[in-house]
């Protein structure tokens, strides 16, 4: 179990003499079943990971499906390593994050809870000559990029929720232990009613970028059973007590594609 997250702003008082390592394990993400996507990395994340949409209140969200329950996500493996093509952003800038301050800005915060507070010169410096070190200022840029994609990305899928096509995404799947699992909450793009929009109605999505959110969903839609592929993966490692490294493979060593041929998502 991860230590509680304790995100602190970065200052000068607190963190002049102090530095940080690199992430070398992704077993802070263990037990998230879902990850909260930017619509700038959406083109990438549907080519290799299932996306859905949440609803948080009245609000809709991106997110990568990677789990099939609470306290779960299949793609880290037991010693740590990331087992999918795409790594989603919040990921990759962990263990810092963005803050909002009073004044409508942004703090760059680090969570150090997370192990990766060093007092070793050896490591990351936070800050050089009075300012953020050059490796902070990108990680500072890309958590600025997350920011401001985010918002166009919740007013996309309000777009979407405008015209009536989010609908309840029904998955049944197959867990390690074989007993059949319905994922309940998430969301998708409702196909049928996205090819018989108004004119209007499309030009207004297109606008806002919303199109693109939606193509791209569809597009991730198969993905979700690649969680069947890697429960399997979990469990035959926990009995080899060996991690699993990729999803199955042919005898010439490709991807092994087979189990996400046809249209039911249950696994065999």
């Amino acid at each position: 179990m991860t230590a509680p997250s304790e995100f602190h702003p970065l200052t000068l008082e607190r963190h002049a003499d102090r530095y940080w390592r690199r992430v070398s394990s992704y077993g802070f993400a263990a037990h998230q079943p879902l990850v909260p996507l930017a619509g700038l990395e959406l083109s990438q994340a549907a080519l290799a990971l299932p996306v859905a949409f949440v609803q948080y209140g009245e609000v809709f969200s991106c997110v990568a499906v990677v789990g099939m329950r609470d306290g779960e996500c299949l793609y880290v493996a037991p010693d740590g390593r990331w087992l999918g093509g795409y790594m989603p952003a919040r990921l990759r800038s962990y263990p810092f994050g963005l803050a909002a301050l009073e004044d409508g800005q942004f703090a760059l915060c680090m969570d150090e809870a997370s192990g990766l507070l060093s007092s070793s010169p050896q490591d990351e410096p936070f800050f050089q000559d009075g300012k953020l070190a050059p490796a902070l200022q990108r990680v500072m840029e890309l958590l600025g990029q997350i920011q401001a994609s985010n918002a166009v990305t919740l007013q996309a899928c309000a777009a979407l929720q405008k015209h009536g096509l989010l609908k309840p995404w029904a998955i049944t799947l197959q867990d390690d232990a074989g007993a059949q699992r319905k994922l309940e909450g998430l969301f998708c793009i409702d196909e049928a009613a996205l090819n018989k929009l108004e004119d209007s109605a499309f030009l207004d999505l297109r606008r806002c970028g919303a199109l693109a959110v939606a193509y791209a969903q569809l597009l991730a839609m198969p993905h979700i059973q690649s969680l069947g592929a890697l429960a399997g993966a979990h469990a035959r490692a926990l009995a080899a007590k060996v991690a699993p490294t990729q999803l199955p493979t042919t005898a010439a060593g490709d991807l092994d594609l087979s189990f996400m041929q046809g249209d039911t998502l249950r696994f065999s």
